[in-house]
């Protein structure tokens, strides 16, 4: 029975397991990804990303740490100087599992295992520099741009106001002519060539 036991043991002894989990650490550091099985993947990332959370701090006591783990000094100098400023502003979660075909052997389950901010297919370096260090405040931005665009949209339809008032004082002078026409056909119909003739005619009876 294994009450109480938190890790895999993946079939080995103690001092086997551990000098496994640091050679594969090790080629991890040095190639940024390695092809495995799915359960060494899993015990694999819990023993390295603390390792990588210790290089942060660069001190020789944090150096002498690492080395007690790895046992190679060149995955040291690795991790060190390029892995841990590529990882500088990542909170962890330094490495992906990603699972594959099973092994055509014994059909074992498979997987790769890189570290994140190398994968450029993914977008690491993108999201690593379009990330800021506080979060909370990350959506305080968007208000601000969509204020310019709501004032735009208000002001539009204020210059098109403006355009109409304008416009409007040529109405008036439109009804002026309408209402000169009729005063100057007024005068041609009062004058009436008949009514000297029914004068005339009065004149002639009266004789």
């Amino acid at each position: 029975m294994r009450h109480g036991k938190k890790h895999n043991h993946l079939g080995r002894t103690d001092s086997h397991r551990k000098a496994m989990l640091g050679n594969m650490a090790s080629s991890l550091i040095m190639h940024k990804r390695i092809t495995t099985t799915l359960a060494k993947a899993k015990a694999l990332r819990v023993y390295v990303e603390p390792l990588l959370t210790k290089s942060k701090d660069d001190t020789t006591h944090s150096r002498r740490t690492v080395f007690s783990y790895l046992q190679d000094k060149d995955a040291v100098t690795e991790l060190f100087r390029d892995v841990a400023t590529k990882i500088a502003n990542r909170p962890g979660g330094y490495t992906r599992i990603i699972k594959m075909e099973n092994r055509l052997g014994d059909n074992a389950e498979m997987a790769l295992i890189e570290l994140v901010d190398y994968n450029t297919i993914y977008g690491g370096d993108n999201a690593q520099t379009a990330k800021k260090t506080t979060r909370r405040r990350g959506g305080k931005g968007k208000p601000a741009t969509a204020a310019p665009a709501a004032k735009a949209e208000v002001a539009a339809p204020v210059a098109e106001e403006v355009a109409v008032i304008e416009e409007t004082p040529e109405l008036p002078a439109a009804e002026t002519e309408v209402a000169e026409a009729p005063v100057a056909e007024a005068p041609a119909a009062e004058e009436t060539p008949e009514a000297p003739a029914d004068n005339e005619e009065n004149a002639e009876k009266g004789e």
